[in-house]
């Protein structure tokens, strides 16, 4: 018995109306998803940018120097900050003055600045089983010399799926950085574009089952570790009550 099942085994023990009337072992599959999205970052716009952006929608300016005279900023700050707008799109220059594009019109009106970066990676990590991408870390899955069988009510045609919607995939890249970010910022970074996805491997990732009885209520319930989380899996324990609850009954009676 691996010092990890002996843990839980004393966990679940110290609660002593229940006792432990079977236990497994065995595997669910998690799919590796491999991902490149397009990242903004999201800000309140700042005061300057927004003078600036009004000052062009109300008047024709040539140059950057134009624009200090009028605001009274150094040149170098003017010139700086132009540049970036028209880098990002939004204002470009018409019959040689600048002008708001719909991009500026839209971001001015709502007072934010959204700046694309450049393309970053990530690898997700699907469940057939749940039916959803969980977060965990495949390296530090604790090594077993043998694996054990498949989890018995995998269904064949989920392990295979291999496409995802790019709505599934934003929705878990962002959870993901929102877990990882414990600072508030002033800025934020959100997923613009999926630009592709590809499924590769499938891991076999072991939990551990255990049937509980409790004396008091005269109810049997699955307790299951799931080595990826790291926890007690709620989703796999709620499919084994809710399909075998009677047959531990029938069998411990």
């Amino acid at each position: 018995m691996s010092k990890l099942e002996q843990r839980l085994i004393k966990e679940i023990q110290q609660n002593h109306r229940v006792k432990i009337v079977e236990r497994k072992q065995w595997c669910i599959p998690i799919r590796t998803l491999e991902v490149t999205y397009e990242p903004i970052r999201r800000s309140t716009m700042d005061v300057l940018m927004t003078m600036l952006l009004i000052s062009m929608q109300e008047a024709d300016f040539h140059d950057a120097k134009e624009l200090s005279e009028l605001l009274l900023v150094d040149p170098l700050f003017i010139e700086d900050l132009v540049s970036i707008m028209m880098r990002v799109r939004l204002i470009e220059k018409v019959d040689d003055f600048y002008r708001l594009t719909s991009k500026g019109e839209l971001q001015l009106e709502r007072g934010v600045f959204e700046e694309e970066l450049e393309l970053e990676s990530a690898s997700l990590l699907y469940s057939p089983c749940h039916e959803a991408f969980l977060t965990g870390d495949l390296e530090r899955i604790e090594e077993f010399d043998e694996l054990p069988p498949l989890y018995r009510y995998v269904v064949e045609d989920a392990e295979r799926k291999d496409t995802f919607e790019d709505d599934e995939v934003i929705a878990a890249l962002t959870k993901e950085d929102n877990e990882e970010d414990d600072v508030p910022s002033v800025s934020q970074t959100i997923i613009s574009t999926i630009t592709s996805s590809t499924a590769t491997q499938i891991n076999d990732i072991p939990c551990f089952e255990f049937i509980v009885y409790d004396k008091e209520q005269d109810i049997y319930y699955a307790r299951v570790w799931n080595t990826l989380l790291a926890h007690w899996d709620e989703v796999l324990e709620q499919q084994l009550n809710g399909k075998e609850r009677l047959q531990w009954r029938e069998v411990n009676h």
